[in-house]
């Protein structure tokens, strides 16, 4: 049975040949997946995501899996980056398809009120017929004004010659034929409802932007913190997904704080194990961590009056992180190791 389970079909060339390249590394260094997450400090699930094709390996763990096998770092980054940019690509195209679909649907879905009625002929022809006389006024179909009657036509004497002369065709003065008030009317009307609403806007605007009764703009004090905000992490790079407070008690690596976003603040060597403060700026927060370690070894950080503890109980595990606290700086982050054998220490 081959090792490695055949990569997706789906996959970008580029990313198919990085995701190869990474395989061969490991096998050229006889690791296994276990292995290969104590080496490098990322789990083991992620890298059977990564060597699987399901997920593109962050340069971090692409850097650390170089120092693992003896290879160059920059030759790897270099493919790492053309990888990269097709991963980017395809989730482009991606967005795009369902962006297109759900148009589609939604098109489909307003299709289904059917289309609006087609004005009959009777109706379009209603305001354009010549004026009617009624009891010797003009009256226009349409037109405003009582009983249909045109204000702009005075009022004709009906005496039986006024009638014969108009029937004779003499000539009087004509009246000037006018537009369907109704259209008028709805163009009045929408007008109308346009400067409503931008007086409406604009209200809010004023009301939002606030005045101190006619004597000048509010001052407003906003705090300023040093740390990243525990909010919504908008300002935060893609795939980080917490800072500050939002990150404590919660895991460095499934956050996006691990990777090329930490650096190592603090170092104590216990025999055979390593102790590490882990620390990342960007997420305002650090950890602790211990490598080669045993069963039964544990790793506290302590943050203030917050403390969090990672421990090993897995045989054959020698690594174990904490969950992270947040910090301002890496100064504030002690990390404590108490070995099985009885041994402690912490960082400076």
């Amino acid at each position: 049975m081959p090792r490695w389970k055949a990569l997706p079909d789906e996959l970008d060339p580029q990313v198919k040949e990085f995701a190869t390249q990474l395989r061969r590394l490991v096998d050229r260094a006889g690791l296994g997946v276990a292995a290969l997450s104590d080496r490098t400090g990322y789990s083991r699930t992620s890298w059977e995501r990564y060597l699987g094709g399901r997920l593109l390996a962050p340069k971090g763990a692409v850097v650390a899996l170089a120092e693992v096998t003896g290879t160059d770092p920059v030759h790897l980054t270099t493919m790492w980056e053309l990888a990269e940019r097709a991963w980017s690509r395809s989730e482009q195209r991606h967005d795009r398809t369902m962006e297109a679909i759900r148009i589609s649907q939604a098109r489909a879905a307003l299709g289904e009120f059917g289309e609006p009625p087609v004005p009959s002929a009777s109706t379009a022809t209603a305001g354009s017929g010549a004026p009617r006389r009624t009891g010797g006024a003009a009256a226009t179909p349409g037109v405003a004004g009582p009983a249909g009657v045109s204000p702009t036509i005075p009022p004709q004497p009906t005496a039986p010659d006024a009638n014969r002369r108009e029937g004779t065709g003499s000539r009087g003065p004509a009246a000037p034929e006018r537009p369907a008030a109704g259209g008028g009317r709805r163009r009045l009307t929408m007008f109308l409802a346009g400067v409503v609403g931008v007086a409406v806007v604009i209200a809010a605007v004023l009301s939002l932007a606030g005045h101190d009764g006619g004597h000048g703009k509010r001052k407003h004090s906003v705090a300023v913190s040093s740390a990243p905000s525990a909010g919504t992490g908008a300002a935060l790079p893609a795939g980080v997904r917490c800072a500050g407070a939002g990150c404590t008690g919660k895991d460095a690596e499934a956050m996006g704080c691990s990777g090329d976003l930490v650096t190592t603040a603090g170092t104590v060597t216990l025999g055979a194990t390593t102790l590490e403060v882990r620390y990342s700026r960007t997420c305002g927060a650090a950890w602790g961590r211990i490598t080669g370690a045993a069963r039964g070894d544990s790793v506290r950080v302590t943050a203030g009056a917050v403390t969090k503890r990672g421990d090993i109980t897995a045989a054959g595990d020698t690594i174990a992180y904490t969950p992270m606290v947040a910090v301002r700086d890496a100064g504030q982050a002690k990390a404590c190791a108490t070995l099985a054998s009885g041994r402690t220490g912490c960082t400076s």
